[in-house]
């Protein structure tokens, strides 16, 4: 792991929760407006997780995850800030190109199925599938918002240089070696 590290992929808070609590190692990314017709590209393979607010609503979420909005994580942070705990590691990125193979991922996210529907077929169909290692700070960075964070794009970044100093696994190794197999299981690749 980077000792330091000043970028940030910006993902939904309630995502951001999940992910916190182990309920989630994988995130489903398909690039914002900003990424154009290029779409998304794992330009960093660790980084700090920017919960984000936008577009999120809680019928984009599955219906056990109902709960994750009013999670402590998932709250806004006070106006005009951001808050910085959770940290990833990119372990494996697959691509999933036909939708069909998308009921592979079931119970592995916490995305109601339209939504994982709707990114997949968002200019042109397929899906990034990151397996993620993810860590937690105990007191979050707080950094104030800056216009430089703004607008649709997937990665930030936050001109500040952050010590990943201190951080704890969200899941046990055992536990993240078990979910690496049964996502590569479920994709079937060996």
């Amino acid at each position: 792991m980077q000792s330091i590290n000043r970028f940030a992929l910006k993902e939904w808070a309630s995502v951001c929760a999940a992910l916190a609590h182990g309920r989630q190692s994988i995130l489903l990314r398909k690039g914002g407006i900003a990424e154009e017709t290029d779409g998304f590209r794992v330009e960093h393979r660790e980084f700090w997780l920017y919960p984000t607010r936008f577009h999120q609503s809680s019928d984009e979420l599955s219906a056990d995850a109902a709960d994750l909005p009013d999670d402590p994580l998932a709250a806004a942070p006070r106006p005009g800030t951001v808050q910085l705990a959770l940290y990833g590691v990119v372990d494996e990125v697959f691509h999933v190109a036909d939708a069909a193979r998308l009921d592979a991922l079931d119970g592995l996210h916490v995305l109601a199925l339209s939504t994982l529907l709707k990114r997949f077929e968002y200019r042109a169909p397929g899906l990034n599938v990151l397996l993620v290692r993810i860590y937690r700070r105990g007191e979050p960075f707080e950094l104030s918002e800056s216009p430089h964070f703004a607008g649709c794009k997937s990665w930030v970044d936050l001109r500040n240089k952050l010590p990943t100093a201190g951080l704890v696994p969200a899941i046990s190794e055992d536990s993240f070696g078990a979910v690496s197999a049964n996502l590569r299981e479920r994709l079937q690749v060996k």
